[in-house]
Protein backbone atom coordinates (compact mmCIF):
# COMPACT_ATOMS: atom_id res chain seq x y z
CA UNK A 1 0.00 0.00 0.00
CA UNK A 2 0.99 3.64 -0.11
CA UNK A 3 2.89 3.60 3.17
CA UNK A 4 6.30 5.25 3.22
CA UNK A 5 7.87 1.81 3.65
CA UNK A 6 6.05 0.25 0.72
CA UNK A 7 8.36 -2.08 -1.16
CA UNK A 8 6.32 -4.73 -2.90
CA UNK A 9 5.74 -5.11 -6.62
CA UNK A 10 3.87 -7.34 -9.02
CA UNK A 11 3.82 -11.09 -8.75
CA UNK A 12 2.21 -11.17 -12.21
CA UNK A 13 4.96 -10.85 -14.78
CA UNK A 14 2.85 -11.33 -17.90
CA UNK A 15 2.91 -8.55 -20.45
CA UNK A 16 -0.84 -8.20 -20.74
CA UNK A 17 -2.67 -6.51 -23.59
CA UNK A 18 -5.14 -3.72 -23.92
CA UNK A 19 -8.07 -5.92 -24.97
CA UNK A 20 -9.09 -6.94 -21.93
CA UNK A 21 -14.73 18.66 -11.87
CA UNK A 22 -13.65 21.88 -10.52
CA UNK A 23 -11.49 22.29 -7.37
CA UNK A 24 -14.19 23.98 -5.32
CA UNK A 25 -16.73 21.19 -5.74
CA UNK A 26 -17.22 18.42 -3.22
CA UNK A 27 -16.83 14.69 -3.77
CA UNK A 28 -20.07 12.83 -4.28
CA UNK A 29 -20.42 9.09 -3.94
CA UNK A 30 -23.28 6.84 -4.96
CA UNK A 31 -24.08 3.53 -3.32
CA UNK A 32 -24.14 1.63 -6.61
CA UNK A 33 -21.20 0.04 -8.38
CA UNK A 34 -21.90 -0.46 -12.07
CA UNK A 35 -18.67 -2.25 -13.00
CA UNK A 36 -18.15 -5.85 -11.97
CA UNK A 37 -14.75 -5.83 -10.28
CA UNK A 38 -12.46 -8.76 -11.03
CA UNK A 39 -8.93 -9.42 -12.30
CA UNK A 40 -9.89 -8.32 -15.81
CA UNK A 41 -10.10 -4.74 -14.51
CA UNK A 42 -6.32 -4.67 -14.00
CA UNK A 43 -4.35 -4.05 -17.19
CA UNK A 44 -0.60 -4.71 -17.11
CA UNK A 45 1.55 -2.21 -18.97
CA UNK A 46 5.16 -2.74 -20.10
CA UNK A 47 7.27 -0.94 -22.70
CA UNK A 48 5.53 -2.72 -25.59
CA UNK A 49 2.05 -1.35 -24.78
CA UNK A 50 2.64 1.90 -22.89
CA UNK A 51 1.74 4.08 -25.88
CA UNK A 52 -1.54 2.21 -26.39
CA UNK A 53 -2.25 2.52 -22.66
CA UNK A 54 -1.92 6.30 -22.67
CA UNK A 55 -4.05 6.62 -25.80
CA UNK A 56 -6.87 4.96 -23.85
CA UNK A 57 -6.17 6.81 -20.61
CA UNK A 58 -6.43 10.19 -22.35
CA UNK A 59 -10.04 9.29 -23.14
CA UNK A 60 -10.84 7.56 -19.84
CA UNK A 61 -9.79 10.49 -17.65
CA UNK A 62 -12.30 12.77 -19.39
CA UNK A 63 -15.26 10.81 -17.99
CA UNK A 64 -13.56 9.23 -14.94
CA UNK A 65 -11.35 11.99 -13.49
CA UNK A 66 -10.95 10.52 -9.99
CA UNK A 67 -7.56 8.79 -10.14
CA UNK A 68 -6.48 6.54 -7.28
CA UNK A 69 -2.73 6.00 -7.21
CA UNK A 70 -0.15 3.74 -5.60
CA UNK A 71 3.55 3.11 -6.26
CA UNK A 72 6.04 0.40 -5.42
CA UNK A 73 9.71 1.24 -4.88
CA UNK A 74 12.86 -0.51 -3.62
CA UNK A 75 12.67 0.33 0.05
CA UNK A 76 14.48 2.95 2.12
CA UNK A 77 18.28 3.15 1.92
CA UNK A 78 19.24 6.48 3.53
CA UNK A 79 18.51 8.64 6.56
CA UNK A 80 19.12 12.39 6.72
CA UNK A 81 21.51 13.81 9.28
CA UNK A 82 21.92 17.26 10.78
CA UNK A 83 19.49 19.57 12.52
CA UNK A 84 15.88 19.89 11.42
CA UNK A 85 13.30 22.56 12.05
CA UNK A 86 10.55 20.04 12.79
CA UNK A 87 9.57 16.40 12.53
CA UNK A 88 7.97 17.03 9.14
CA UNK A 89 11.19 18.70 7.99
CA UNK A 90 13.06 15.52 8.93
CA UNK A 91 10.43 13.41 7.15
CA UNK A 92 10.77 15.47 3.99
CA UNK A 93 14.55 15.27 4.01
CA UNK A 94 14.29 11.50 4.44
CA UNK A 95 11.91 11.41 1.48
CA UNK A 96 14.26 13.51 -0.64
CA UNK A 97 17.46 11.61 0.09
CA UNK A 98 15.77 8.31 -0.78
CA UNK A 99 13.73 9.34 -3.82
CA UNK A 100 16.74 11.16 -5.27
CA UNK A 101 18.80 7.94 -5.43
CA UNK A 102 16.11 5.28 -5.97
CA UNK A 103 13.99 4.36 -8.97
CA UNK A 104 10.26 3.71 -9.06
CA UNK A 105 9.41 0.07 -9.82
CA UNK A 106 5.67 0.19 -10.38
CA UNK A 107 2.73 2.60 -10.59
CA UNK A 108 -0.95 1.71 -10.29
CA UNK A 109 -3.76 4.02 -11.44
CA UNK A 110 -7.50 3.38 -11.00
CA UNK A 111 -10.15 5.56 -12.67
CA UNK A 112 -13.59 6.38 -11.22
CA UNK A 113 -16.27 8.96 -11.93
CA UNK A 114 -17.45 11.49 -9.33
CA UNK A 115 -19.92 8.99 -7.88
CA UNK A 116 -17.29 6.30 -7.41
CA UNK A 117 -18.27 4.18 -10.41
CA UNK A 118 -15.25 2.48 -11.93
CA UNK A 119 -14.46 2.64 -15.62
CA UNK A 120 -14.70 -0.85 -17.24
CA UNK A 121 -10.94 -0.59 -17.84
CA UNK A 122 -10.43 0.82 -14.39
CA UNK A 123 -6.94 -0.13 -13.32
CA UNK A 124 -3.57 0.21 -15.05
CA UNK A 125 -0.39 -1.24 -13.60
CA UNK A 126 2.82 0.22 -15.08
CA UNK A 127 6.12 -1.66 -14.78
CA UNK A 128 9.36 0.32 -15.04
CA UNK A 129 12.93 -0.48 -15.99
CA UNK A 130 14.87 -1.70 -12.98
CA UNK A 131 18.32 -3.31 -13.05
CA UNK A 132 19.60 -5.12 -9.96
CA UNK A 133 23.15 -4.79 -11.30
CA UNK A 134 23.17 -0.97 -11.43
CA UNK A 135 20.18 0.47 -9.52
CA UNK A 136 20.23 1.24 -5.80
CA UNK A 137 17.96 -0.75 -3.48
CA UNK A 138 17.48 -2.03 0.04
CA UNK A 139 18.37 -5.72 0.06
CA UNK A 140 15.55 -6.72 2.41
CA UNK A 141 13.07 -5.05 0.08
CA UNK A 142 14.45 -6.88 -2.95
CA UNK A 143 14.28 -10.16 -1.03
CA UNK A 144 10.62 -9.44 -0.25
CA UNK A 145 9.89 -8.56 -3.87
CA UNK A 146 11.55 -11.70 -5.17
CA UNK A 147 9.59 -13.83 -2.72
CA UNK A 148 6.45 -12.16 -4.11
CA UNK A 149 7.44 -13.45 -7.54
CA UNK A 150 8.82 -10.28 -9.12
CA UNK A 151 10.66 -11.01 -12.37
CA UNK A 152 13.52 -8.51 -12.24
CA UNK A 153 14.94 -9.87 -15.48
CA UNK A 154 11.71 -8.83 -17.18
CA UNK A 155 11.84 -5.40 -15.53
CA UNK A 156 15.35 -4.98 -16.89
CA UNK A 157 14.41 -6.16 -20.39
CA UNK A 158 10.78 -5.03 -20.87
CA UNK A 159 10.27 -2.31 -18.26
CA UNK A 160 9.08 1.16 -19.28
CA UNK A 161 11.70 3.88 -19.59
CA UNK A 162 10.89 6.35 -16.80
CA UNK A 163 11.78 9.47 -18.79
CA UNK A 164 9.57 8.34 -21.69
CA UNK A 165 6.74 7.60 -19.27
CA UNK A 166 7.10 11.07 -17.74
CA UNK A 167 6.79 12.68 -21.16
CA UNK A 168 3.64 10.65 -21.91
CA UNK A 169 2.11 11.50 -18.54
CA UNK A 170 2.70 15.22 -19.05
CA UNK A 171 0.41 15.28 -22.10
CA UNK A 172 -2.08 12.67 -20.88
CA UNK A 173 -4.60 14.99 -19.28
CA UNK A 174 -3.70 13.55 -15.86
CA UNK A 175 -1.58 16.48 -14.67
CA UNK A 176 -1.71 20.27 -14.52
CA UNK A 177 -5.51 20.36 -14.17
CA UNK A 178 -7.79 20.68 -11.16
CA UNK A 179 -10.47 18.67 -12.94
CA UNK A 180 -8.51 15.51 -12.07
CA UNK A 181 -8.68 14.48 -8.43
CA UNK A 182 -5.99 12.21 -7.06
CA UNK A 183 -6.85 9.66 -4.37
CA UNK A 184 -4.11 8.08 -2.30
CA UNK A 185 -3.19 6.48 1.02
CA UNK A 186 -0.22 7.66 3.14
CA UNK A 187 1.25 8.83 -0.10
CA UNK A 188 4.09 11.30 0.34
CA UNK A 189 6.59 8.77 -1.02
CA UNK A 190 4.22 7.96 -3.90
CA UNK A 191 3.89 11.61 -4.86
CA UNK A 192 7.61 12.12 -4.32
CA UNK A 193 8.34 9.54 -7.00
CA UNK A 194 5.75 11.02 -9.36
CA UNK A 195 7.26 14.50 -9.00
CA UNK A 196 10.68 13.03 -9.75
CA UNK A 197 9.29 11.25 -12.81
CA UNK A 198 7.54 14.36 -14.14
CA UNK A 199 10.42 16.79 -13.52
CA UNK A 200 13.18 14.30 -14.39
CA UNK A 201 15.21 15.79 -11.55
CA UNK A 202 15.90 15.51 -7.84
CA UNK A 203 13.29 16.76 -5.41
CA UNK A 204 13.50 20.39 -4.23
CA UNK A 205 15.66 21.17 -1.20
CA UNK A 206 12.76 22.61 0.81
CA UNK A 207 9.46 20.95 1.68
CA UNK A 208 7.59 24.16 0.81
CA UNK A 209 9.09 24.13 -2.69
CA UNK A 210 8.16 20.47 -3.07
CA UNK A 211 4.53 21.25 -2.28
CA UNK A 212 4.59 24.14 -4.72
CA UNK A 213 5.70 21.80 -7.53
CA UNK A 214 3.32 19.09 -6.34
CA UNK A 215 0.34 21.44 -6.43
CA UNK A 216 1.27 22.56 -9.94
CA UNK A 217 1.16 19.01 -11.28
CA UNK A 218 -1.61 17.72 -8.99
CA UNK A 219 -3.82 20.69 -7.97
CA UNK A 220 -6.33 18.48 -6.14
CA UNK A 221 -5.29 15.40 -4.17
CA UNK A 222 -6.62 13.53 -1.15
CA UNK A 223 -4.68 11.34 1.30
CA UNK A 224 -7.03 8.88 3.00
CA UNK A 225 -4.61 8.54 5.92
CA UNK A 226 -5.08 12.25 6.67
CA UNK A 227 -8.87 12.09 6.26
CA UNK A 228 -9.01 9.18 8.74
CA UNK A 229 -8.50 11.66 11.57
CA UNK A 230 -12.17 12.58 11.04
CA UNK A 231 -13.34 8.96 10.72
CA UNK A 232 -13.23 7.38 14.17
CA UNK A 233 -12.80 4.49 14.76
CA UNK A 234 -11.10 3.78 11.40
CA UNK A 235 -7.34 3.43 11.71
CA UNK A 236 -4.42 1.37 10.45
CA UNK A 237 -3.00 0.56 7.04
CA UNK A 238 -4.81 0.33 3.74
CA UNK A 239 -5.69 -3.36 4.03
CA UNK A 240 -7.07 -2.90 7.55
CA UNK A 241 -9.12 0.12 6.47
CA UNK A 242 -10.47 -1.76 3.46
CA UNK A 243 -11.44 -4.69 5.67
CA UNK A 244 -13.24 -2.38 8.11
CA UNK A 245 -15.12 -0.78 5.22
CA UNK A 246 -15.91 -4.23 3.76
CA UNK A 247 -14.06 -3.44 0.54
CA UNK A 248 -13.02 -6.64 -1.20
CA UNK A 249 -9.54 -6.73 -2.70
CA UNK A 250 -9.00 -7.73 -6.32
CA UNK A 251 -5.51 -9.05 -6.99
CA UNK A 252 -2.72 -9.40 -4.46
CA UNK A 253 -1.86 -6.90 -1.74
CA UNK A 254 1.28 -4.80 -2.24
CA UNK A 255 0.90 -4.64 -5.98
CA UNK A 256 0.39 -1.10 -7.23
CA UNK A 257 -2.61 -1.92 -9.43
CA UNK A 258 -4.50 -3.80 -6.74
CA UNK A 259 -3.62 -1.24 -4.07
CA UNK A 260 -4.80 1.64 -6.27
CA UNK A 261 -8.09 -0.18 -6.88
CA UNK A 262 -8.58 -0.78 -3.15
CA UNK A 263 -7.72 2.89 -2.52
CA UNK A 264 -10.43 4.01 -4.95
CA UNK A 265 -13.11 1.73 -3.50
CA UNK A 266 -12.18 2.60 0.09
CA UNK A 267 -12.19 6.34 -0.61
CA UNK A 268 -15.72 6.40 -1.98
CA UNK A 269 -17.03 3.96 0.64
CA UNK A 270 -15.52 6.16 3.36
CA UNK A 271 -17.03 9.24 1.73
CA UNK A 272 -20.50 7.67 1.75
CA UNK A 273 -20.36 6.37 5.32
CA UNK A 274 -18.62 9.23 7.13
CA UNK A 275 -19.37 12.28 4.97
CA UNK A 276 -22.79 11.50 3.46
CA UNK A 277 -21.11 11.30 0.07
CA UNK A 278 -19.85 14.89 0.25
CA UNK A 279 -16.15 15.23 1.10
CA UNK A 280 -15.11 18.90 1.27
CA UNK A 281 -11.89 19.52 -0.69
CA UNK A 282 -11.37 22.84 1.08
CA UNK A 283 -10.95 20.93 4.35
CA UNK A 284 -9.39 17.67 3.22
CA UNK A 285 -7.54 18.15 -0.10
CA UNK A 286 -3.93 19.23 -0.49
CA UNK A 287 -2.50 17.55 2.62
CA UNK A 288 -0.15 14.55 2.78
CA UNK A 289 -0.18 12.62 6.04
CA UNK A 290 3.29 12.67 7.60
CA UNK A 291 4.36 15.84 5.81
CA UNK A 292 1.79 18.59 5.57
CA UNK A 293 0.62 20.66 2.66
CA UNK A 294 -1.44 23.76 2.26
CA UNK A 295 -1.56 26.28 5.08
Amino acid sequence: EGEATTTSEPADASTGHLQSQQHGQGVTASSSQATIVDDSNIIYVWSNNVDDAFREIREIVRTHPYVAMDTEFPGVVARPYGTFRSHTDYQYQALKCNVDVLRIIQLGLTFSDEEGNLHPKSTWQFHFQFDLKTDVFAQDSIDLLQKAGVDFEKHEKDGINVEYFGALMMVSGLTLTDEVRWLSFHSYYDFGYLVKVLTNSCLPEKESDFFSVLMDYFPCFFDIKYILKSCEPLKGGLSKIAQALEVERVGLAHQAGSDSLVTALAFFKMSRIYFDGELDPVKYAGVLFGLGGRD
